[in-house]
């Protein structure tokens, strides 16, 4: 958030402040997906972006693997399931806008866990 806050371009951010509607592909009801972050920024040409941050680790970016542990790997792969479903309907709501819409991982922010 500091870098939101450090960074001249940005002209205004928020957390948590735009609700998504989504179909989840699991139980076939419309639930709210709440994005991470909101940021208005101004480009180098004087003309302005709006984007939609999603901040998530890198593993429930990608397709579960199987594993021993049946039970964590049918979370896992719900968690997956339901993310694509957000980020599809993110995705979508963003293009209506003229929006973009990026997925940041701790790889994303050279983090090493």
């Amino acid at each position: 958030m500091s870098k939101l806050d450090l960074n001249d371009s940005v002209i205004s951010w928020a957390s948590e402040e735009i609700v998504i509607p989504y179909k989840s592909p699991l139980d076939g009801r419309i639930h709210r997906y709440f994005p991470d972050f909101y940021v208005k920024s101004k480009n180098p040409d004087g003309t302005l972006s709006e984007m939609i941050i999603e901040i998530k680790p890198l593993k429930e970016t990608q397709e579960p693997k199987q594993n021993k542990n049946k039970n964590r790997y049918l979370t896992e792969v719900k968690t997956y399931i339901i993310n694509i479903s957000k980020w599809d309907y993110a995705r979508a709501y963003c293009a209506n806008k003229g929006w973009e819409f990026i997925i940041v991982t701790e790889k994303d922010l050279g983090l090493n866990f």
